[in-house]
Formats: C-alpha cells, structure tokens, sequence
C-alpha cells in the first residue's frame, strides 16, 4: 500500500511539472496596443495635413536613405557639404512629418541636432549647398587672358 500511495504521489508530482512547464511555455496571445491618446494622433494627423502629404514624407524618408552615406561622411571627416536634396529630406522629415525620425533611423539625438542645425544654417543663409566644397573668389581665379 506503503507503495502505491508513492507511486500516485510520484505521478501526481510529474503531472503538476508537466502542466506548469507547459503553460510556461504556452505563447500568450498577442495584444495589439491601440492608441487611446486621440491627442497624439491628431497631432500626426495636422502634422501630415498641415505639412504635407504621407506621401511627401515617405519620399523625404526615402531621399534621406540615399543620402546615409553622405551624412556619415558629413560625420567622419566633418569638411563634406551636404546636398540641397539631403538638407531637404532632414528639414520635411523634422518639421513637417516625424520629428524624432533621425533617432529612429540610428542617428544619435546629438547628431539629429546636428543635422537640423546645418540644414537650418543652410536654408536661413541663402548659401548654396551643394556637393562640392564652395568655389573660389574670382581674385584666387587665374587672369582670362584678352
């Protein structure tokens, strides 16, 4: 009897193991967290509206991605120029459609800053931003023979 009891009890034990170890494992179902900040998506909403399309965005998302390497190199040796379609890609992504997309993409919150400050730099001056360092004065140029 003495063994029956220890055999009930040994099975009783595995049982209780095995279902604990099973719902453990079990995968729970997956909740989708739905946006109970109206205020935040609206604030999306008239960024978009306001700003530009969704489509606007996507394309100054996409502008941005051609242009990574010419921003890493703006990083590396900090004498690269960056584009006037670069710059223009950072500005509709910072103020027209996800502000915090530089961040989101990799780039540290310093260097986001940094970027925004040289294309606001380059826009508030008027200076040309092209892909080349700025020409020459014409008093550097050779005389043009007559």
């Amino acid at each position: 009897m003495h063994q029956i009891s220890k055999l009930i009890l040994s099975i009783l034990l595995a049982i209780t193991i095995l279902s604990t170890t099973t719902a453990a494992v079990r995968n729970a179902p997956l909740k989708v967290k739905r946006i109970h900040n109206l205020a935040t998506y609206a604030s999306l909403q008239s960024r978009l509206q306001q700003g530009g399309s969704l489509v606007d965005c996507w394309n100054a998302l996409t502008e941005l991605k051609s242009c990574t390497s010419e921003i890493v190199l703006f990083f590396l040796n900090g004498e690269s120029y960056l584009t006037i379609d670069c710059c223009h890609a950072i500005r509709t992504i910072t103020f027209q459609c996800w502000p915090s997309m530089l961040s989101t993409v990799g780039f540290t919150v310093e260097e986001a800053d940094i970027l925004r400050g040289y294309c606001d730099a380059e826009v508030g001056s008027n200076a040309p931003v092209s892909g080349a360092p700025p020409a020459q004065s014409p008093a550097q140029d050779p005389p043009v023979p007559a």
